[in-house]
């Protein structure tokens, strides 16, 4: 036998030891037998996310939420979770001496902790949980700018580092300052181009292409330095080269205040856009087909009386390489709703976002919802407030029963439970469960129990001088559980 064969067998002996204890060691994560070959769903062991710079305003008031649930199975009785500072260039200031930077650790699942800075020289922050506080970590970064441009309250739920985002919703108007936030959390550089997408097609410019963001640094680049025309209604896509981002767009309204633009869902045929309020003064839905290919939608929603179909916008047609807006108007009309988008063909590559703004006349404001993933397994909101929070389910298929569990408070109360059933078409402001003797801030998770897929979203509320100020996140699942193939020993291969 030569050394080439012993070393094969050897190596092969060597993997088959450690599957093999890996198959033993696993929970079975289903309750019973699984069948051999099967993915047990296990707790992540590692979570890192990505928080874009708050504001540049001096009078932004910022607080960072940083939330675990308690999940069974998680390892061991140790871990952390923690955020720290990422400067806005190689050797910069970001965390130094002249910039107040809140310290955010967390040391056990199941209670929120908060941090808070102001002013405009706060930096991104990049984050790691691990061990029994990695799976479903999630962190809210909620600022509050008393006047200017974008004044109101902007919302964002802090993400993970990627390499490919769909921002529809942008704009280079001229009562609008549009930044995508860029954060690198790794060792080496990544290299980022940016695309604009208009009414038109793509905007000429070579600005967007091959830019450097360095390792652990974060750069803002003003979209309207991207091209040489102003449009009302863009879709950026980030695409990155080399090396992964965190990203995200800042759309700042001279008026209507503004907020963060999260980046849609990726591209597909079918869209959800959860939790439009109630009171939406109005709303514009904004669509992007990356492809060659003409996209025609049916447009339906999904309000608390049933599934509709907005009057004057039953179909749209989202032409291959342009966005396409579609003014909705006050399509809630007192009833809290959602998108449906659907194929009335051919299935297309989409991705959307809605816009919408609340309040009359000066006194309005403005937020974004993309287009979302459902729940999945579990789903996890934090820094909600007593009275200042609605939950918004929608199953737009079937009925389906959801858990709803509220945490302890950041400064005391203790955790409480309640499920709900949201009928099949509709979506419905839930009253989401406060927990007793609430103080401070608490975090909300939503795990759907049966029937079909759930969506949902949350509403921040807060107002000032009669401004509403207010902020939507959509919830798609927290990444707290991740799929591992069953190993079993296999000693038949040394035969071969």
């Amino acid at each position: 036998m030569n050394r080439t064969t012993l070393s094969f067998i050897a190596g092969v002996t060597a993997l088959a030891a450690v599957t093999g204890f890996a198959a033993l060691g696993a929970p079975d994560a289903s309750g019973g037998d699984a069948p051999t070959g099967a993915a047990a769903r296990l707790p992540v062991e590692r979570t890192s996310l990505v928080c874009p710079a708050p504001s540049m305003s001096d009078l932004a008031e910022t607080t960072y939420t940083s939330f675990t649930p308690v999940t069974e199975g998680a390892a061991g009785s140790g871990g952390r979770a923690e955020l720290r500072a990422a400067p806005d260039k190689p050797g910069g200031a970001g965390g130094g001496k002249d910039t107040e930077v809140p310290e955010v650790k967390q040391e056990a699942p199941g209670t929120p902790v908060t941090g808070t800075t102001s002013g405009a020289d706060v930096p991104a922050l990049v984050g790691t949980a691990e061990g029994r506080l990695a799976p479903g970590w999630t962190v809210q970064q909620t600022t509050e700018v008393a006047a200017g441009t974008g004044r109101g309250l902007l919302g964002v739920t802090c993400a993970e580092a990627d390499t490919d985002f769909w921002f529809p919703g942008a704009s280079t108007a001229s009562d609008r300052t549009d930044y995508v936030h860029l954060t690198n959390p790794d060792d080496s550089a990544a290299v980022v181009d940016i695309e604009l997408y208009g009414k038109d097609g793509a905007l000429k410019s070579t600005v967007g292409e091959g830019i450097t963001v360095q390792p652990h640094t974060s750069e803002p680049i003003l979209l309207s330095t991207l091209g040489d025309t102003e449009q009302n209604d863009l879709t950026v896509h980030v695409n990155v080269r080399s090396g992964r981002v965190g990203a995200a767009v800042q759309a700042l309204d001279d008026r209507l205040g503004g907020d963060w633009l999260a980046p849609s869902t990726a591209p597909a045929g079918t869209l959800v856009v959860p939790g439009i309020p109630k009171d939406a003064a109005a709303v514009r839905l904004v669509l992007f087909t990356p492809g060659d290919i003409d996209a025609d939608l049916k447009l339906r929603l999904a309000s608390r009386s049933g599934t509709i179909t907005p009057a004057g916008h039953e179909t749209v047609h989202v032409k291959a390489g342009l966005t396409t807006t579609v003014e909705l108007g006050d399509v809630t009309r007192g009833e809290a709703g959602s998108l449906v988008l659907t194929p009335t063909g051919q299935s297309v590559p989409v991705v959307a976002a809605v816009r919408v703004v609340r309040g009359k006349d000066s006194k309005q404001e403005t937020a974004f919802i993309p287009a979302t993933a459902p729940v999945g397994e579990r789903a996890t909101s934090v820094d909600n407030r007593a009275g200042g929070t609605t939950l918004s389910l929608s199953a737009p298929e079937k009925t389906a029963k959801v858990r709803i569990t509220a945490s302890a408070g950041s400064e005391g109360g203790t955790a409480v439970s309640k499920t709900v059933t949201v009928k099949g078409g509709t979506t419905q402001d839930v009253e989401a469960p406060v927990p007793g003797g609430l103080k401070g801030t608490y975090a909300l998770t939503v795990e759907p129990l049966s029937g079909g897929p759930v969506y949902a979203a949350r509403l921040l509320t807060a107002t000032e001088d009669d401004t509403p100020g207010f902020t939507i996140q959509s919830l798609p699942d927290d990444r707290g559980m991740v799929a591992v193939p069953v190993a079993e020993e296999n000693l038949t291969i040394l035969q071969e």
